[in-house]
């Protein structure tokens, strides 16, 4: 049984910019599921779902590429199974595009349970403590599996701090490691599979040291793949840190690729992203936040849950198009999660996804419009001080 989403036609996987701001680009990203606008953001659904929404929902925000875990969906309910089911478009209900993740930097995060070495990485389930290992060839073998539009390479993540023998070891490592998966997955990073196309990103490591970073790039270049994403930021940095070098990592990176900027992050760290010409990014941030009681609005981060929303009549983000703005009050919100209604969750949630669909949308406008530098510097000040009045106890108040 193979029964994948149907494709659009026969429309391979490309990428072309259509607009330039500086350094920033807008562009068209096709893959067979989906046309994808890009600078975009990907909400990331861990286990086959966005976390407290449906995917009518999502689609509803305008997303169209939402990235899948390759380590998650590979412990439960196993690649095998959903391969047998179709692929995790079919098995979850998804039209779109998808990227899924080399499960490279779950390994990292759960440090604690694993081990490296060159053929790859054993560790321990976070589950129920049982043992597996993971290769390059099993991570290409699973996304394949799951049916992914986009496929990670599976690399070798340091924390910031690491040494810089360790960091050079690590930009070997995770060469070596690429070629392996090119090797696995096919000649330059395509693949026909299923009746569509499937292609391979590579990814640059280096730690925060500009000469690493540079070699990393240049030996990722080597292969020309399909696109390419900086990886090791947003690992413990100061943000400036990681602001530098996603800046210094996107400059050495082809002109004509797309370029991935894993795991970050904040509103104000994407639309440095994109200055720096970064055009996808994703985080689990907006779904986290809103399920733990905040939201973003244009002034920055609004902790709903807090008792001085408790009679605010005022939408969460006066500013915001979403339809829980159009609909319910903070007080509403505030009330939901207060007593733990399912409802709570998805409001939050659906706001924080909106309001991250709009601003890309917004980003693409300026870009188009030669405009980008005056919209993120009002976009910056205003999400600033909104930050600034949040940390000082001064946050907006009905």
């Amino acid at each position: 049984m193979n029964r994948d989403t149907p494709a659009t036609g026969d429309r391979p996987f490309g990428f072309a910019v259509t607009a330039r701001d500086g350094a920033a680009r807008r562009g068209l990203l096709r893959t067979p599921h989906a046309e994808v606008e890009t600078p975009v953001f990907m909400p990331v659904g861990t286990h086959g779902s966005i976390k407290a929404m449906t995917f009518e929902q999502v689609a509803a925000s305008g997303a169209r590429l939402i990235l899948g875990n390759t380590y998650h969906l590979y412990l439960r309910p196993g690649h095998r199974l959903i391969e047998d089911l179709g692929g995790l478009h079919r098995f979850e209900g998804w039209d779109g595009a998808m990227l899924t993740d080399s499960a490279g930097f779950q390994v990292f995060s759960l440090s604690a349970l694993n081990k490296v070495d060159e053929d790859g990485v054993a560790f321990r389930s976070h589950l129920d403590g049982s043992s597996h290992r993971f290769t390059p060839e099993l991570s290409m073998e699973i996304q394949l599996a799951l049916g992914a539009d986009i496929v990670m390479a599976f690399d070798h993540c340091l924390p910031h701090g690491a040494d810089a023998a360790a960091v050079a070891a690590a930009v070997d490592r995770t060469d070596r490691w690429l070629r392996r998966c090119r090797d696995a997955f096919g000649p330059g990073g395509r693949r026909h599979k299923d009746g569509y196309e499937r292609v391979l990103f590579g990814i640059v490591q280096g730690g925060f040291d500009p000469q690493q970073r540079r070699r990393s790039a240049e030996l990722v270049a080597e292969l020309d793949l399909p696109g390419t994403a900086i990886g090791g930021v947003s690992v413990g940095e100061p943000v400036p840190l990681m602001r530098e070098m996603t800046a210094t990592t996107a400059a050495l990176l082809p002109p004509d690729r797309p370029r991935y900027l894993m795991g970050v992050g904040f509103p104000d760290d994407i639309v440095h992203g994109v200055l720096a010409g970064v055009d996808m990014f994703d985080c689990v941030l907006p779904t986290r936040m809103g399920r733990t009681g905040t939201v973003l609005t244009h002034d920055g981060r609004l902790v709903v849950k807090n008792g001085a929303y408790a009679r605010d009549e005022r939408p969460l983000d006066a500013d915001c198009g979403c339809p829980v703005c159009a609909r319910h009050s903070r007080a509403y919100v505030r009330h939901l999660l207060s007593c733990g209604e399912i409802l709570g969750l998805t409001l939050a949630t659906t706001h924080n996804v909106w309001f991250y669909q709009a601003l890309m949308r917004d980003l693409r406008e300026a870009i188009a419009a030669g405009r980008l530098q005056a919209f993120a510097a009002a976009f910056l000040a205003r999400w600033e001080e909104g930050e600034r009045r949040r940390l000082a106890g001064d946050a907006d108040r009905p």
